[in-house]
């Protein structure tokens, strides 16, 4: 999660008057970036994923599932072996074979596992990514007790929710200030209970999150939630849920740990040059929300039925730190800009790239920029579209600011650069090369919904890599939608079953002509280039319109693949398809499906700790193999 720096996190109330001097600061590390690394070509495509998982304590006999604060002890013993195998190396420099990299997140139950090193660049590597999420899954468990497990899904139903930690805590600490989440399920380190407070601090109160409840046929309607301890005074804010922030038929939450305790895949991908990776960046964001939709893992938040099947608005509102100006509640006085959107979010500006595919209308959205910033980087030789995204982001203030990092040497550093930058939490983000590095210009791909299975999240990583490749291979594909279509799209890939329910802005034709790939070209004016489709139809294509399935076919035709490789590629592209069309079902419509038929539901959207349990013990087994799941895994998966 962005930035672990060691040392001592400032207050909000030090904190705020140090955001010039890091803003300052982070933008002459950025250009000395820049102008060592702008020129840079012909980097490998490596590419790697990041897996969160959640650990959790059963009782059987009493048939509950907690959230395990073992989490971070097993972190410390990954660690410590990942560190002492590093220190074996033989020669300066020389970096052993690892099986996994572990590094920690926000929960104190949750563990990210990466692969030991990125993954090649030839095609035949992809056929490896399944074995080694396997492989990090098996050493975890590994490592577990007897009735421990390891669980990969967006949300847990249970988090906030009577009790659901292991050991128990009270919702009494100083950081969160939290009705429902004791600070104890923050991970220790000390940026995480930093991060959780500062945004409360500069918010100005605790953070409202409100997902819609699902209602049932005997769900209250309105629905109040009778579990919001509305009378409890022991901080300042814990009146605000009784004077409006929790809403009537909605899921009240109301600190940072309940977006930031969500788990996710991530994908980074390495491109040839920066022109390439700003071509990466754009294309790549248009495609988010449909891909978060097909792995939708999200539909139970507090011990509810949600009627939305994602997490991502409950992350956006649980980092959402704009004070009352800045969301346009009260007039500009103190703050410098009214900022529509959550540090967590879409993307607002285009970078566009050499593809000749921009264009200036693309960028609908009134963008928020700092002014000040924007005219020096353009003096410092940085071009107008770059200019703005970075002087976007830094219309943010840094969040954490370690007491030990203030004084850095801008040309070797780059932390408060990322300080910034790791805190603007983007459907893709655009990551320079760090100073001193073999690694090169890369885009993060962020709104994929981690998946229960290996296999599934395999399939998500593989599309998304093959995709990538297909748009470096064929300059003619061209994606863009305006930016204000990005985030309607976003709004209705939360919608419950959206796969099967809505529609979504992508562009008419994706083929400009001119490649081996090109078979619907039109070069239609702007206003007609924008049509709504089904998920199925952009996925799979239709007669009038090529899919992206068929695109990274087509990519596949032209290049020689070993028959092998094929085939297990052709298994995690017939799952997708499965799931753009309907007949594989999401994780979400899974989860919602089994609580509703479960004997013990009362079809009043409330997930009892039995009901939770049966689920947790159930996903479980499913992602070992020991229970099928067509509907979830459908024909092409077999352990």
């Amino acid at each position: 999660m962005g930035l672990l720096s060691l040392g001592t996190p400032l207050p909000w109330d030090q904190a705020r008057h140090l955001a010039r001097e890091v803003r300052k600061h982070g933008i002459e590390q950025f250009l000395h970036i820049w102008r060592n690394m702008k020129d840079r070509q012909k980097d490998r495509l490596l590419w790697g994923d990041e897996i969160e998982y959640m650990l959790i304590s059963l009782d059987h006999k009493n048939r509950r599932a907690r959230l395990s604060q073992r989490g971070h002890e097993l972190l410390n013993q990954l660690q410590a072996e990942e560190n002492e195998r590093l220190s074996q190396a033989g020669m300066p420099g020389e970096k052993p074979e690892l099986e996994a990299l572990w590094r920690p997140e926000f929960g104190r139950y949750m563990i990210e596992g990466t692969p030991g090193q990125p993954y090649k660049s030839t095609v035949a590597e992809l056929t490896n990514v399944e074995e080694n999420m396997k492989r990090r899954r098996d050493i975890v468990s590994g490592m577990l007790k007897s009735n421990e497990m390891v669980l990969s899904v967006g949300s847990y139903p249970e988090l906030g929710s009577g009790d659901f930690l292991e050991p128990p805590h009270k919702a009494n600490g100083q950081f969160s200030r939290s009705l429902f989440l004791p600070d104890e399920v923050i991970n220790p380190h000390p940026r995480f209970r930093t991060l959780a407070g500062n945004i409360r601090e500069r918010r100005g109160s605790k953070v409202a999150i409100n997902m819609p409840v699902f209602h049932d046929v005997n769900t209250p309607s309105p629905f109040i939630d009778p579990t919001i301890p509305f009378e409890r005074s022991l901080f300042p804010g814990d009146s605000e849920a009784k004077e409006g922030a929790a809403l009537a038929n909605h899921i009240y939450m109301d600190a940072m740990g309940f977006g930031m305790g969500c788990c996710c895949l991530q994908i980074t991908l390495q491109a040839p040059n920066v022109d390439q990776a700003r071509r990466l960046y754009d294309q790549l964001a248009t495609v988010g929300a449909v891909m978060m939709t097909l792995s939708a893992s999200s539909p139970i938040f507090r011990g509810y039925l949600a009627d939305v099947d994602c997490r991502w608005n409950v992350i956006a509102a649980a980092v959402d730190d704009r004070t009352p100006e800045e969301r346009g509640e009260r007039p500009l006085s103190k703050d410098r800009f009214v900022i529509p959107k959550s540090r967590y979010g879409t993307i607002d500006t285009f970078l566009g790239s050499s593809d000749g595919h921009f264009k200036p209308e693309y960028n609908d959205l009134p963008l928020v920029y700092d002014r000040e910033i924007h005219s020096h980087l353009v003096g410092s030789g940085i071009d107008d579209l770059m200019a703005k995204h970075v002087s976007h982001l830094f219309i943010r203030d840094p969040l954490v600011i370690f007491e030990e990092l203030l004084d850095q040497d801008d040309s070797v550093s780059a932390d408060h650069f990322e300080n910034i930058q790791s805190t603007n939490w983007q459907n893709v983000r655009f990551k320079p090369p760090p100073p001193n590095s073999p690694i090169g210009w890369r885009v993060e791909f962020r709104p994929l919904e981690v998946q229960v299975t290996d296999f599934e999240n395999a399939a998500f990583s593989v599309f998304t890599v093959l995709l990538a490749r297909a748009l470096l291979a064929f300059s003619d594909i061209n994606m863009y939608i305006p930016v204000t279509k990005m985030d309607i799209n976003m709004e209705r890939a939360h919608s419950r079953d959206a796969v099967l329910s809505q529609k979504f802005y992508f562009r008419r034709s994706i083929l400009s002509g001119g490649s081996r790939a090109s078979s619907d070209a039109g070069d239609e004016d702007c206003g007609d280039e924008v049509v709504e489709m089904s998920v199925g139809e952009i996925v799979n294509g239709s007669l009038e319109f090529v899919g992206l399935v068929p695109i990274v076919q087509m990519y596949l035709d032209s290049i020689e693949v070993e028959d092998s490789v094929r085939a297990k590629i052709d298994s995690y592209i017939g799952f997708i398809q499965g799931r753009a069309d309907g007949s594989i079902a999401t994780a979400a419509a899974w989860m919602r499906d089994f609580v509703r038929s479960h004997p013990a539901y009362k079809f009043d959207s409330a997930v009892s700790p039995e009901i939770n349990y049966d689920l947790v013990v159930a996903l479980d087994e499913i992602a070992q193999g020991k229970r099928a799941a067509p509907e979830l895994l459908g024909s092409h998966h077999a352990f």
